[in-house]
C-alpha cells in the first residue's frame, strides 16, 4: 500500500513539474518560481488583512488558483508590492503578474498585456442602513418601491429601469459624488454601482452604508471585467489564460467568488 502511495503522491508531483516545464519554463521572473504582485496595501474582500500569502481574500485565492494550475506549489509563489499606477505604466515589471482589480480596457492594452477575465463585476444596490431594515431581504417585488437615483451617463440608469422597473422615476445626477451625497441626504433610497466600487462606497464614503444585494454580472450590459496585467509582451500571458480558463471551465472561479464576494461580504444575489 505505501508503494502505491509513494507512486501516486510522484505522480501528482510529476504532473505539476511537467506543467510548468511545457509552459513557464523560462518565462517567469525567477526559475521555478513565480512572483505576483498586489497592492500596497491590498484590501478586503480581495485581499483579507493585507495578508496574500494567507490565500484569503478572493484575488488572494484565485492567485493561488492559477499558480496551481500553472504547476507552481503554494511554496513556490512570492508575492511583491506595488501601486496601481506604477504597475500599469510601461516597461519591465518586478512581478510575472499583477492582480489589483485592473478593468480591462484597450487604452490600457497599448501599454501592458492583460490576461484573460477572471472576474466579471455585477452590479451591487448601495442605500443605507436604515433602508436596508425597511426592506430586508432584497427581492426584485421590494426593489421597485424604493426611489431610485443614478448618473446621467452611468450604466447604472439604464439598468435600475430596465431590471427594477421601479416605481417611481429614477432621479439622474451629473456624477456618482451627487449620487451618494443624495443618497446621504435622504433624497434617493438606493443607487447601483459595481460591486468593488459600492464595497468602497458603503465603507468609506457613505455613512452608515450598506449594501442590499448584487445582480448577477451576465445581468450587465456590459460589466466590467478584471484581468491579471503582466508586462507587455509577456511570454507568460499564454500560460496564464490557460489556467484561467480551466479554473473557468471547472467552476472553481466561480466558487471562489462565491466564497469571497457572496458569503465573507455577506452580499446576497438578486435573482
Amino acid at each position: 500500500m505505501k508503494k502505491v502511495l509513494t507512486i501516486m503522491c510522484a505522480s501528482l508531483v510529476g504532473s505539476a513539474a511537467y506543467a510548468a516545464d511545457n509552459c513557464a519554463a523560462g518565462k517567469t521572473l525567477n526559475e521555478g518560481v513565480l512572483t505576483i504582485a498586489t497592492g500596497n496595501p491590498a484590501y478586503y474582500p480581495w485581499v483579507m488583512d493585507d495578508a496574500p500569502e494567507s490565500k484569503n481574500g478572493f484575488e488572494a485565492a484565485v492567485a493561488y488558483a492559477i499558480a496551481n494550475e500553472m504547476g507552481f506549489a503554494d511554496d513556490a509563489v512570492t508575492w511583491v508590492r506595488t501601486s496601481f499606477d506604477e504597475a500599469i505604466q510601461p516597461g519591465e515589471k518586478n512581478f510575472d503578474f499583477n492582480m489589483q482589480q485592473y478593468s480591462i480596457t484597450p487604452e490600457r492594452e497599448e501599454m501592458v498585456d492583460f490576461s484573460l477575465p477572471y472576474y466579471s463585476s455585477a452590479m451591487a444596490v448601495l442605500t443605507t442602513q436604515s433602508v436596508a431594515d425597511k426592506v430586508g431581504a432584497p427581492t426584485l417585488d421590494a426593489l421597485k418601491g424604493l426611489v431610485w437615483g443614478a448618473g446621467a451617463s452611468h450604466t447604472g440608469a439604464s439598468m435600475v429601469g430596465e431590471v427594477i422597473s421601479p416605481e417611481n422615476d429614477v432621479l439622474l445626477y451629473n456624477d456618482n459624488t451627487d449620487v451618494t451625497a443624495a443618497l446621504q441626504a435622504n433624497q434617493i433610497d438606493a443607487a447601483l454601482f459595481d460591486l468593488p466600487t459600492a464595497l468602497y462606497l458603503s465603507a468609506v464614503v457613505v455613512e452608515n452604508g450598506a449594501l442590499l444585494g448584487q445582480f448577477p454580472a451576465e445581468r450587465s450590459d456590459n460589466p466590467d471585467q478584471f484581468g491579471a496585467l503582466m508586462a507587455d509582451g509577456s511570454a507568460l500571458k499564454p500560460c496564464v489564460d490557460e489556467a484561467i480558463q480551466a479554473l473557468t471551465d471547472s467552476g472553481k472561479l466561480a466558487e471562489i467568488e462565491a466564497e469571497w464576494l457572496q458569503a465573507a461580504t455577506g452580499v446576497p444575489v438578486i435573482e
